[in-house]
Parts: structure tokens; C-alpha cells; sequence
């Protein structure tokens, strides 16, 4: 298969995942799935892909880390930060890395919600960077590769599940209209039916 398209798609790529760590409100584990039918539409080479993705998830991960550890006081304390990251979820945070530490960091990679706050709390707290980055990498070497080989392998069977979302989509739409056509034309009939009672008396 060929990859005619240069670097766009990997730069793209880790670009968004960069971005994320700034707090971009797009889920990682979408930007992966849309990372690996790149490469199964033949836009990009998988397993350049799944360095490139895992390399994105990396730098944003420590982002969040480095951002925490030198404006988590400060940060915590702004009305964004409070609404992104909720005082309570933050203290739940807190409790589990001084009862569990290292499990937190690396089981919060498999837990979406739980991502930022577990990063952005390890680094207010002053974890060691590379105690981080270590259990993160690991969770990481196992997540992103995991999602985006399985979506690219099984790429065939997507094309037929999303023919099939279609056809019901189209399906829905046509009995929605169908059903507004039959309303419309029986409050027709009954409106006319009125006019001619009307007309009687």
C-alpha cells in the first residue's frame, strides 16, 4: 500500500494530542481511532502511526505533569480550572496517590475521565518526573497500540459497520418524515372537516 500524503497526517496527529494536553476538549482515545483509519485507508504507515501517537500522548501527558508541578497551587485556585477540575474530584485525586501512588498514574491512563486530574495532581504534588513518566510510558507502550492496531486490523469490518449505521440512520429519517407526513395530513383532514361542519351550521 502506498502513503502518498508526506508527513500531514503524523504531524496532524500529534498535534491534536499535543493540544490535548492543553486541555483541548477532544478524547485522546477518538484522536487514536481517527489515527489508525489513517492508516487503514492507506494515508499513513501504522506502525509510524502508532510511534507517532504514542509519542503525542506522551508530551501531553507530561504537560499536564509539569504544568501541575509549577502552577498547580496557583492554577487550582482559577475559576477554569475549578470547572474543568472539580475541587472534590481533585481531593478523591489527591487520596488515591497518597494511599496507591504509582498504580493511580498508570491505571488512569486506561480511565479517560481520570487522565488530567490523576496528571495534573501528581505533578502538584511533586511527584518525581520520572516516576511518572516511567508508569505512564507503561500504561501508554500497552493502550496505544492496542487501540490503534485493533481499529486498523479490523478496519474491514468498520467500513460494514458504519454502511449498516448508515442504512438505519436513513431508515430513522424516513419513518421520522413518514410519520410527520402522516400528522400533518391527518390535522389537513380534520381541519377541512371542520370548515365543512362549519360551513353546515
Amino acid at each position: 500500500m502506498a502513503y502518498n500524503h508526506g508527513p500531514l497526517p503524523y504531524v496532524l496527529v500529534f498535534s491534536i494530542l499535543l493540544l490535548c494536553g492543553f486541555g483541548l476538549p477532544v478524547p485522546e482515545d477518538m484522536v487514536l481511532f481517527a489515527a489508525a483509519l489513517m492508516a487503514y485507508y492507506g494515508a499513513a504507515d501504522v506502525w509510524i502511526m502508532i510511534a507517532v501517537c504514542f509519542c503525542g500522548v506522551m508530551v501531553g501527558d507530561s504537560l499536564v505533569f509539569l504544568i501541575g508541578n509549577f502552577f498547580g497551587i496557583r492554577l487550582r485556585r482559577t475559576r477554569i480550572v475549578k470547572r474543568m477540575l472539580p475541587p472534590h474530584r481533585m481531593k478523591m485525586v489527591r487520596q488515591k496517590l497518597h494511599e496507591q501512588g504509582n498504580k493511580v498514574i498508570f491505571a488512569a491512563r486506561f480511565m479517560p475521565g481520570l487522565r488530567t486530574p490523576v496528571f495534573f495532581s501528581a505533578g502538584s504534588l511533586h511527584l518525581p518526573f520520572r516516576v511518572f513518566f516511567f508508569f505512564d510510558g507503561l500504561a501508554a507502550l500497552i493502550s496505544v497500540p492496542t487501540i490503534v492496531y485493533t481499529i486498523y486490523h479490523f478496519g474491514a469490518h468498520l467500513d460494514r459497520v458504519i454502511t449498516v449505521i448508515k442504512r438505519v440512520q436513513f431508515g430513522v429519517i424516513g419513518t421520522i418524515i413518514g410519520i410527520v407526513l402522516l400528522l400533518l395530513i391527518k390535522a389537513w383532514w380534520a381541519r377541512r372537516k371542520e370548515k365543512e361542519i362549519e360551513g353546515k351550521v
